[in-house]
């Protein structure tokens, strides 16, 4: 079950100052991802809503920060190259709408800090969380 009001007002509120200014397609798209998101649609419904892959959604949900405008753009154009391989990616999509107590955690809700974790042992990659 994604989480649903996650971001405070003031967050909510910057969010959709920032869609409306943002020159950026792709920024755009992502700020409304986390939009969405705190709206309570999961990740696939994000993706079908925008008409991408979840692919392309679930990475910027779950590393992306709605406090950080410049996280949501794709630092590869700087040379910050992809380190999540095919593996992770997979692995990310598969795991991020199970309930984590059916991996024998104690919580019952993802957030990016336990799924980066989780996927960090999982795979050896750390990624940022």
């Amino acid at each position: 079950m994604p989480a649903k009001d996650f971001l405070d007002l003031e967050e909510k509120k910057n969010l959709q100052k920032a869609l409306k200014e943002e020159e950026r397609a792709e920024v755009r798209e992502r700020i409304l991802m986390f939009l969405l998101l705190n709206d309570g649609k999961t990740q696939r419904e994000i993706a079908e809503f925008i008409g991408c892959s979840l692919k392309t959604v679930a990475p910027w949900c779950v590393h992306g920060d709605p406090n950080n405008i410049e996280s949501l753009e794709d630092g590869r154009k700087n040379g910050n190259h992809k380190k999540a391989t095919e593996e992770y990616i997979n692995l990310l999509l598969k795991i991020v709408d199970e309930d984590p107590k059916e991996l024998g955690y104690e919580f019952g809700r993802w957030t990016a800090a336990r799924l980066a974790e989780h996927l960090e042992k999982e795979t050896g990659i750390k990624l940022s969380s």
